[in-house]
């Protein structure tokens, strides 16, 4: 069995989800489901001004990549893009889209919620707040609750 297609990008400018779709899914017949899901950059209350986020060139692509392939291993799927963003991001914004392809929907689904809750355990990215006065804060500890949706997908 081939893998699907798989594009992984991390950069810096925002991305076209709708293009992202095109891409995909132009020409196909046989795909029946597609799952999109963007992350934006929250303001956490009115209390930021953005999020500067930073990653390891090279290293955050191979890890998104890799998780890609191990979705197409445990899922028929038909395709995976996933666009993960770096540099200065405002409340509104979009961080980062997963979008899979596959011929049913639960397939489609799982393997996107799969992706998501390991790009926020595993892929290398480090986020900081930046306050509304501009001040930057602590960089933004790992959450409980992300190592635990990622832990059910233990084999």
């Amino acid at each position: 069995m081939t893998t699907p297609p798989i594009a992984v990008r991390v950069q810096a400018e925002p991305f076209d989800v709708a293009a992202e779709t095109e891409k995909m899914t132009a020409g196909r017949t046989d795909i029946g489901a597609v799952v999109a899901f963007t992350g934006l950059c929250r303001a956490e209350a009115g209390r930021l001004s953005a999020l500067e986020l930073e990653h390891y060139p090279g290293m955050a692509e191979a890890e998104i990549e890799r998780t890609a392939r191990e979705a197409c291993d445990r899922w028929p799927l038909m395709g995976v893009t996933a666009i993960h963003r770096f540099g200065v991001i405002r409340p509104g914004e979009p961080i980062v889209v997963v979008i899979t392809t596959s011929s049913h929907r639960v397939a489609a689904f799982e393997a996107a919620e799969f992706l998501m809750d390991f790009l926020k355990t595993r892929a290398p990215f480090w986020k900081k707040e930046v306050g509304l006065d501009g001040a930057k804060g602590d960089w933004v500890d790992a959450r409980e609750a992300d190592d635990a949706a990622a832990a059910k997908w233990a084999r």
